[in-house]
């Protein structure tokens, strides 16, 4: 029997505990695991680096909601952008990012995996044309996109995208953060990996780091256990039952998000301050049909440039009060960032530098009237 979203959020890999009936997965907040005789651990549980319980219901759930037959957790969401990059590319490989990509994955293509022999190309993932002439036939490996793009909100074509990626025998890769599962799923859509911070939307509170892949099949899904392993970047046992009480209640947070950064958009869409709002559900904003498309609504991260400049950017972030003044984003409260200071700090001076008079908002469950007034304060 198939079932809904929501559905599949609360009991995906989430099977009461057999022994005392438990309706919640208990932390398994263990190391290691008795075995019955050498070479015979019960149940395939060895060591919890490899394996546990906690964690393996967090992969199941995941997993479920992307569509995928294989999910894995990491530490972080570089961790799992990490374990995927290695398992998947060699020196001499090459990689097409966006070309507005978020500062920490640009900083693991430019200072990581450039001195292991990784070449990258950044490429406006807007523009299937554009990435389709960046590519280099035989020696491109991986297209990797986020949609919506971290700052600006670029919308890739996703199934566009996975055509192209097709012909010339790479993976396509997406970074699912800003939308969560709940919103697009990128493998019925082409994709080979979907990647996320957990920390974001899906674990939903600010209170975990976590990183996750959802492989589209099953072979890769399994190279990609075996060097989550090898590797070794897992997350705890705590972290893992922390972000799936989050993946509980991500859709009716989603619907809150959505439903007060729609209004925040239309808001900002029309103030003296504002030069121009970053939204794909506003009908003028370039991925605006395309986001219709493949997305069920549009999210809650918005961002804008501030009509006075990159001083008066910096001051409206100052000026927030509800809006707290903070890197990271997909919480249920709502945040305000200056991203070319704070989260996409490492890309400055590079093809990827964001405008300095760029401001990020993530959006929070709050009350829309009370967001709309801070900001109102805080434009001046």
């Amino acid at each position: 029997m198939s079932h809904g979203f929501e559905t599949l959020a609360i009991h995906a890999g989430q099977e009461p505990e057999p022994r005392t009936g438990s309706v919640v997965p208990p932390i398994y907040q263990t190391s290691t695991y008795a075995q019955d005789a050498v070479g015979a651990p019960r149940l395939g549980y060895e060591y919890s680096r490899s394996a546990n319980p906690t964690r393996d219901a967090l992969q199941e759930c995941l997993a479920a909601l992307e569509g995928g037959p294989v999910g894995l957790t990491f530490a972080s969401g570089l961790a799992a952008e990490d374990t995927l990059l290695r398992t998947v590319c060699r020196p001499g490989d090459h990689v097409v990012i966006p070309d507005d990509a978020y500062g920490g994955t640009f900083r693991l293509f430019a200072r990581v995996a450039q001195q292991w022999g990784l070449t990258w190309t950044p490429a406006r993932i807007s523009d299937v044309d554009a990435v389709r002439a960046a590519v280099r036939p035989g020696q491109t490996k991986v297209i990797w996109v986020e949609t919506p793009t971290n700052p600006l909100l670029g919308i890739a074509d996703i199934a566009g995208l996975a055509s192209v990626a097709k012909d010339i025998g790479a993976l396509l890769v997406v970074d699912n953060t800003f939308a969560s599962p709940y919103l697009q799923q990128p493998i019925a859509l082409g994709a080979d990996v979907v990647v996320h911070s957990t920390t974001k939307y899906v674990g939903g509170h600010s209170d975990v780091v976590g990183g996750a892949l959802v492989a589209a099949s099953s072979g890769l899904g399994e190279e990609l256990r075996y060097h989550q392993n090898a590797m070794g970047a897992v997350n705890g046992p705590f972290d893992a039952w922390l972000t799936l009480r989050g993946v509980k209640t991500l859709g009716v947070r989603m619907d809150r998000h959505c439903d007060n950064a729609e209004r925040i958009a239309d808001y900002l869409n029309g103030h003296r301050a504002v030069a121009e709002v970053l939204y794909p559900g506003l009908p003028e904003h370039p991925g605006h049909e395309i986001a219709a498309k493949q997305m069920r609504r549009f999210g809650g991260m918005i961002s804008f440039r501030a009509a006075g400049g990159a001083e008066q950017a910096v001051q409206i972030c100052n000026r927030a009060k509800l809006f707290v003044l903070a890197e990271s984003l997909g919480g249920v409260e709502s945040l305000i960032e200056h991203p070319g200071r704070m989260t996409h700090a490492s890309a400055a001076g590079s093809a990827l530098e964001v405008p300095a008079d760029l401001v990020r908002l993530s959006v929070g469950i709050e009350t829309a009237d009370d967001l709309l007034a801070d900001l109102e304060q805080a434009l001046g």
